[in-house]
């Protein structure tokens, strides 16, 4: 078997197509991968790092506010589009896995046309206009959040699979990852990151929030982004907060972070909601509103409306008292509501994500055969 896969741009659209290589890898080890992504995204790091091959192509998406730069996404258009079928004339890929990002779109089409099998992955509630354009050309359509099936036009196409997350958040243990970590059986420990990117503004909240986490012996893991890292590393300089607070600019070792936590705050990506529940995490979530479709508020509703999460706009960051802190403090010491919460996330997690793609994309070679 061999599988093309397809991503680009951020970690919620990589991450998801590593999960399927992975079980693909597992389930069958003779199995050739090879990704495409953007010639200057994320992939380029995350892919390899993970045990894959990658090429480049030229791709950009519209920009709606500026037309005239759509000049160079057309004159990348007719780049990518030679470098795909040179890809595809080389590499010759059973089967072509799209998880989002600009390059999919090409890739995807160029596939389908070539009568390759092509799959999509959308991960979030509401599906973004490239996967409900793909659809018309992909024998499948593999959705995370049940609500998303109504934006769909072929319905029997979809099927309703979750996010695929890494093996590493199912199996690590708790126990394990506080000792490894530091952390002793008793602590409360937060986990906060704002994304693969960061978030500046939630950063600048956290900060506010550590010297009552101090006076209140709670633990704070603080990912803040490479980007900000230096920012709040230079803005903690005035706060005595070593002992409380693990500084990190970027988390290689999520999965064991996740699973030492007792809550987590974080925006509502789709990835980031599927690493959470499969670890059955409550969680304070605040959407990005920054996003296509305002789709994060409806991924963080979903988990808000199930009593996994407690939903924060990030307007309501503004208050003179740090929402966080209110909120922290409140479970930390309401210990009923907080594992309340945490079955309520555990029943979202959908841990057989990639097995339900791969027996699919399996299924689908056995009645092609």
């Amino acid at each position: 078997m061999k599988v093309l896969f397809t991503c680009g741009g951020t970690g919620g659209h990589i991450y998801p197509a590593i999960a399927i290589a992975d079980k693909i890898k597992r389930r069958h080890p003779e199995a050739q991968i090879l990704f495409v992504g953007t010639e200057k995204g994320m992939e380029h790091a995350l892919v390899p790092a993970a045990g894959y091959p990658i090429e480049r192509i030229a791709a950009s998406g519209l920009d709606r506010r500026h037309p005239l730069k759509n000049i160079r996404t057309f004159c990348n258009m007719l780049r990518g589009s030679a470098q795909i079928r040179k890809i595809l004339d080389r590499f010759q890929p059973d089967r072509v896995i799209g998880t989002g990002g600009y390059v999919t779109g090409p890739v995807i089409r160029e596939a389908a046309k070539r009568g390759i099998p092509t799959y999509i992955h959308e991960q979030n509630a509401v599906p973004g206009m490239a996967n409900r354009m793909l659809e018309r050309y992909v024998k499948k359509t593999f959705i995370s959040f049940q609500d998303s099936a109504k934006a769909f036009r072929y319905q029997e196409k979809l099927v309703l699979t979750g996010n695929p997350v890494r093996k590493e958040f199912v199996l690590t243990g708790i126990t394990d990852c506080r000792g490894d970590l530091g952390f002793s059986p008793t602590d409360f420990v937060v986990l906060f990151f704002g994304g693969s990117l960061g978030a500046q503004m939630l950063n600048r909240e956290m900060i506010r929030m550590i010297p009552q986490l101090k006076a209140s012996e709670t633990k704070l893991v603080f990912v803040t982004g490479k980007r900000y890292y230096d920012e709040v590393n230079e803005a903690l300089g005035t706060i005595p907060w070593k002992d409380t607070v693990t500084l990190l600019p970027y988390a290689e070792n999520m999965p064991q972070l996740m699973n030492a936590a007792d809550l987590v705050i974080s925006r509502a990506g789709a990835i980031a909601i599927a690493e959470i529940t499969v670890c059955g995490k409550p969680s304070l979530l605040i959407p990005s509103p920054n996003v296509t479709n305002d789709h994060q508020y409806h991924n963080a509703k979903a988990l808000s409306d199930a009593g996994a999460a407690i939903l924060i706009r990030e307007e309501q960051l503004t208050a003179k008292e740090s929402i966080f802190t209110y909120y922290v403090l409140k479970l930390k010491n309401n210990k009923e509501k907080l594992n309340a919460m945490s079955l309520a996330s555990a029943r979202l997690g959908r841990a057989d994500a990639a097995d339900i793609i791969y027996d699919n994309l399996e299924l689908d070679a056995i009645r092609t055969e």
